[in-house]
């Protein structure tokens, strides 16, 4: 099937857009571009575009209540062995993640943003 567009960014709507770029950066590397105050860009290396945009009264999700549920969640290898994941773990909190849900038998952990945006942290077997 032919395509209709490209793709172009995922946008993430956040109470501070300049935050959660330096998170993201932090957890993905590249550097944020602000427009203005509402809208920043985060071109990651290698990777899609992710940009921040500013909501007045934002208001989280809280996984996994069903009353206020993730609307998406963003996947992240973090490497094949569980030395990686605990080397991710570790950067990620420090940055100001936290733990939302950890299972030693799954191949992922989730944590939150600091806008409370969840996210995965996931063991991938590199062949």
């Amino acid at each position: 099937m032919s395509a209709v567009a490209r793709f172009r960014s995922t946008v993430i709507d956040c109470p501070d857009p300049h935050a959660l770029a330096e998170f993201y950066a932090g957890v993905l590397g590249g550097t944020p571009h602000a427009a203005d105050d509402e809208w920043v860009v985060l071109d990651i290396p290698d990777g899609p575009r992710i940009a921040f945009q500013r909501v007045a009264e934002y208001t989280p999700p809280q996984w996994p209540r069903a009353d206020r549920p993730q609307q998406f969640h963003l996947d992240f290898d973090a490497g094949s062995t569980w030395e990686e994941i605990e080397a991710a773990e570790q950067k990620v909190l420090a940055l100001g993640a936290r733990e939302l849900h950890r299972e030693d038998k799954e191949d992922f952990r989730v944590y939150a943003d600091p806008a409370g945006h969840p996210f995965c942290l996931c063991r991938i077997d590199h062949p």
